[in-house]
């Protein structure tokens, strides 16, 4: 039995046209879901007994339950229980303008960057379309705020779990559904050149992200496995042509390694590598686990590489630091939770 967050409004519509009913009701039932936020097909009041009986035969409701959460400031940290017992987590960032939920795609993941806490448990299966959505829905109901911004960098690689993430964007995108603005969400990736090429032919405005993290195959070999099958040549060719094809600016995401990835030689390397794209970097100061050996860069050699950049004309910024004090690192709570 299919979980009713999980279908797009164009896949409801379709449901209710093969059961010979008139496709505007999958329009009411979005109302009562994401605007009217109800927990049960009988509270569905302007819709015929007969219609909802067959809905109750054809799906559930079934929500995800909140294990714990732990709080820092600015920043909430929330690790899930799905139906079949594995766990997954969301972070809550809050910031001057809304508020940025962190979701997950997968429970685990295959992708064995070796920073990242959430490669460490491998991946046990792929997040369905609505145990995303639902992240969005026990967040903002624990907390009685809305949610403005999504970003899709939580646990899991989200290309590697692609038609479902692409029925979640419909969903929370959806002016009849969350309602999140297209150039709200941000989905990142490690590199999956076929699947960027994919969300390239969409023609949508979210914003497109890339974990990047080494400016040269040697270094993101070590760093990022998948490297090995998509190197940097063909990463930044594909990107090319999304920016060409889209209009759109292109995020890196560059985690700073304590005398790994920081150092100028570096920074320059990956300045002559950006040269010219629409794009900008993102620094990011590394969230230290007890269960891998790197460090945090130090503040002066964050910032040391921010300038060497900017010298060299390309956008940066760093991010603000969220969660050390919360186990926000990707995979983290769930990790010392799953070991306790």
């Amino acid at each position: 039995m299919k979980n009713i967050y999980g279908l797009t409004l164009e896949q409801l519509e379709q449901y209710f046209l093969s059961h010979n009913e008139k496709s505007f009701k999958a329009t009411q039932v979005f109302e009562w879901l994401y605007k009217r936020r109800v927990s049960s097909f009988e509270e569905m009041t302007n819709i015929k007994k007969e219609t909802l009986e067959q809905m109750q035969k054809d799906f559930n409701m079934t929500s995800i339950h909140l294990l714990t959460k732990t709080e820092g400031k600015d920043v909430v940290k929330f690790l899930f229980g799905l139906e079949d017992s594995n766990k997954v987590e969301a972070v809550l960032m809050k910031h001057d303008y809304g508020n940025s939920l962190c979701v997950s795609t997968e429970v685990g993941c295959n992708m064995g960057c070796a920073f990242c806490e959430s490669g460490r448990l491998k991946k046990v299966r792929h997040l369905e379309t609505h145990e995303m959505v639902l992240q969005i829905l026990a967040v903002e109901a624990c907390l009685n705020i809305r949610i403005s911004h999504v970003v899709l960098m939580g646990i899991g690689e989200p290309f590697d779990n692609y038609d479902n993430v692409i029925d979640f964007i419909s969903i929370i995108n959806s002016g009849k559904g969350i309602d999140i603005g297209a150039r709200h969400i941000t989905v990142s990736t490690c590199g999956i050149v076929p699947k960027i090429e994919a969300f390239m032919e969409m023609d949508k405005q979210v914003n497109l992200a890339i974990s990047l993290h080494a400016p040269n195959n040697t270094l993101r070999n070590q760093l990022m496995p998948i490297n090995k099958v998509y190197p940097i040549e063909k990463l930044i060719d594909i990107l090319k042509k999304y920016i060409e094809r889209t209009n759109r600016r292109v995020t890196f995401e560059y985690i700073l390694l304590e005398n790994v990835n920081d150092t100028d030689a570096c920074a320059l390397e990956l300045a002559n590598l950006l040269k010219g794209m629409n794009c900008y970097v993102n620094l990011i100061p590394y969230n230290e686990t007890s269960h891998i050996e790197f460090k945090k860069s130090k503040q002066d050699t964050i910032m040391r590489f921010y300038d060497i950049l900017k010298k060299n004309k390309i956008n940066v910024t760093v991010r603000r630091e969220f969660g050390s004090k919360v186990m926000a690192a990707c995979g983290q709570l769930r990790s010392n939770y799953e070991e306790a």
